[in-house]
């Protein structure tokens, strides 16, 4: 699959497509059903099949000190993309002239003239352009007379509730990783490179693989039943503490998973924790004993959630 900037020269063979538009941050339920929409009308038409989306995030640009918010990398987009059969990923750098696009040149100038697209696809509460002014009703009056279609997707419900990353977010932020897992359609999962801690974990007998958060969503902080995702394609099970471990001076927000029944060195290597299951809030503890006696119920309890 072909990745690219709105900004770089568009690769021939991309020419006439069909662009699923959104910012697809998390890429659920909902977000499936815009790209799969726009992945069947390509195929109907022989043309390609691109999904768009936007980074940093809109709400980044403009409210630059909102808290980390984001359910997944640009990166991990990309591979989720390619699982759903786009043959490309275009990404919208959202800057100052981006942000300064009203919505006819949105349409007339990138989507058309740059980007020599043939339909759009989007959610039904989809917007564009500065002041947001551009919506599903501005795509259908403006594409037309430019060769343009477009093709609104409904809400997907789960329940009596329209999935969204905000819902998703919800969940997560009150430690139910489980409805997010329905949601999302897999576990929230967090990638980042195994950084050198202060190898407390490993002198008590629970050696972890410590993370830093990025711009991610903190999910509730405490313990969590975990999957980790290794290079190689090795799956371990494991139990992970996410927040700032107050029974540890200074406080350090960190995600640290400790993996049973593995003892290779993962420093400075790329790997997925995904969320499963909630234990407890994380808690502070006067003495080591009982921090260690605590882990090992915690660990009991993450192989016993992972094992059903």
């Amino acid at each position: 699959m072909i990745r690219f900037a709105h900004t770089d020269p568009l690769p021939p063979s991309l020419a006439d497509a069909t662009i699923a538009l959104g910012n697809f941050d998390g890429v659920h339920r909902g977000h499936q059903d815009v790209i799969g929409t726009a992945v069947a009308d390509a195929r109907a038409h022989g043309r390609p099949a691109i999904v768009a989306t936007f980074d940093p995030h809109p709400v980044r640009y403009f409210l630059p000190d909102t808290p980390p918010f984001r359910l997944t990398t640009l990166d991990q987009r990309e591979e989720l993309f390619a699982a759903l059969d786009v043959d490309a990923m275009l990404v919208f750098n959202f800057d100052r002239d981006l942000a300064q696009t009203n919505a006819e040149d949105f349409v007339s100038r990138l989507l058309v003239r740059d980007l020599r697209a043939r339909c759009v696809v989007t959610g039904s509460d989809f917007t564009f352009g500065q002041g947001r002014t551009g919506d599903c009703d501005v795509l259908s009056r403006l594409g037309p007379p430019l060769g343009l279609a477009s093709i609104r997707v409904q809400p997907v419900a789960n329940g009596s509730a329209v999935i969204s990353s905000s819902r998703i977010r919800e969940a997560l932020v009150a430690g139910e990783p489980e409805e997010a897992t329905r949601l999302l359609t897999r576990p929230f999962t967090i990638r980042g490179v195994v950084q050198h801690g202060d190898k407390r974990g490993r002198t008590i007998g629970y050696p972890t693989a410590n993370l830093d958060l990025g711009s991610y969503l903190r999910p509730r902080y405490g313990i969590y039943a975990v999957t980790g995702h290794l290079p190689g394609g090795r799956v371990v099970k494991g139990a992970a503490n996410v927040g700032i471990r107050p029974s540890f001076d200074p406080p350090k927000e960190l995600l640290e998973p400790h993996f049973f029944d593995f003892a290779g060195d993962l420093y400075g290597q790329e790997i997925d924790v995904a969320f499963h299951h909630f234990i407890r809030p994380e808690a502070r503890f006067d003495t080591l004993e009982a921090l260690t006696a605590q882990m090992a119920a915690d660990c009991d309890r993450a192989k016993a959630l992972l094992a059903g």
